[in-house]
């Protein structure tokens, strides 16, 4: 690989950051570097941790792991991001330091660049009022959050193990077999993704849920009744 020494592009890997080519080419160096792949098995769970944080706080974090300092520390009473989970971020941060320098640093900036960090906690959305989850032989997974709206539903998609090419859409069809797409998205290089959708169909009016790649279904959730 060009340019950056290939752990050094872990961070950005992890959160979908890289373009097509070099998220393909960083692949093949995993299957090389058993290091590396050590490294993103233990970096797992970053991303979901950096889904947390504000971003306020997150440019923060960014900003003290590039000078080699300690982020400061929120006031709980603030609604910022929990003393608990700065802890957990700086001592995760300390120790992949050690290892490959300013990935941490590295990671947020994707996570700021891409946008795709959490709003501030007092900003979490409502409760779903049904949540459905598939699992694919294929190891493709996801879980789909639905919302009543006077207008309609709201639908939030987390997807892991999605094809990595093509264009992915969640479809709803009614019990009278009439059809929405409530979403669509460019698949991603790691197969991850968060996208919320609506249609105007009535929760009470949703017979099935299907996720499809182009005109492939890829899966379907039949919604019960009642």
């Amino acid at each position: 690989m060009n340019g950056p020494v290939p752990h050094q592009l872990l961070g950005a890997y992890l959160l979908g950051g890289l373009p097509p080519d070099e998220a393909a080419a960083f692949e093949r160096h995993l299957a090389e570097c058993p290091d590396c792949r050590a490294e993103l098995d233990e970096l797992a769970s970053l991303p979901a941790l950096l889904d947390a944080v504000p971003v306020p706080d997150a440019v923060a974090l960014g900003a003290a792991a590039a000078a080699g300092r300690e982020p400061a520390r929120s006031d709980p009473a603030s609604g910022a991001v929990p003393r608990r989970l700065l802890d957990e971020l700086s001592s995760r941060r300390r120790k992949i330091r050690r290892r490959w320098g300013a990935a941490l640093a590295a990671a947020a900036a994707a996570c700021l660049a891409l946008g795709i960090l959490a709003a501030p906690l007092v900003n979490q959305p409502p409760k779903p009022d049904a949540s459905y989850s598939v699992q694919a032989g294929d190891g493709l997974q996801f879980t789909v959050s639905l919302v009543k709206k006077s207008w309609g539903t709201e639908l939030a998609v987390d997807g892991r193990s999605l094809p990595v090419d093509g264009t992915l859409s969640l479809w709803v069809k009614a019990g009278d077999g009439g059809e929405d797409r409530a979403c669509a998205w460019t698949a991603t290089p790691n197969g991850k993704a968060r996208v919320t959708g609506a249609t105007p169909l009535q929760l009470a009016n949703i017979a099935r849920i299907e996720l499809r790649n182009g005109q492939q279904s890829m899966a379907v959730i039949a919604v019960p009744r009642g």
